[in-house]
């Protein structure tokens, strides 16, 4: 018989990993020569009617939306956790924060997080880089992507 300690940290951490990749449990697309060149193709996902120069981030909203990605991700600079620290993240190279140990994916993807690049990826992370070690399944609504970039980019 388990313990009740072992029972609640069991509980616990599922309830972390659903948070976070938002209960998807879908296994990564092998990388294809189509995928790697996915930092200068279309948009993560084709036909989306909304755009980001559609829309006006909210900072302020974008902090609410942010809290999911606490779990894994701080804004401040240096502090990485389970994922690296997006303090600065708009404009810079992907794979780069030093200390944070990358997939090779990520690290080779030649992306530069600019807004739109992080708009798409924050749809549907796997898309936008196959294979990369973060289980965030996406965030759908493009007003909290368009809020959360408006955060990242002034979180003070």
């Amino acid at each position: 018989m388990l313990g009740m300690k072992t029972v609640g940290a069991v509980l616990a951490l599922t309830v972390l990993t659903a948070g976070c990749s938002g209960g998807s449990s879908d296994p990564a697309e092998p990388v294809s020569e189509a995928a790697s060149a996915a930092h200068s193709g279309p948009p993560a996902t084709a036909g989306t009617a909304v755009t980001y120069a559609s829309l006006t981030g909210d900072a302020a909203s974008g902090k609410a939306a942010f809290m999911q990605c606490r779990t894994c991700h701080v804004v401040d600079p240096g502090m990485n956790r389970i994922g690296p620290s997006l303090a600065n993240i708009v404009g810079r190279e992907a794979g780069t924060v030093a200390g944070f140990n990358y997939s090779k994916a990520n690290a080779e993807s030649g992306i530069t997080w600019t807004e739109e690049k992080l708009f798409q990826f924050l749809e549907k992370p796997q898309q936008v880089i196959p294979q990369t070690k973060m289980i965030f399944a996406g965030m759908p609504d493009a007003q909290k992507r368009a809020d959360v970039i408006a955060y990242l980019k002034n979180p003070g």
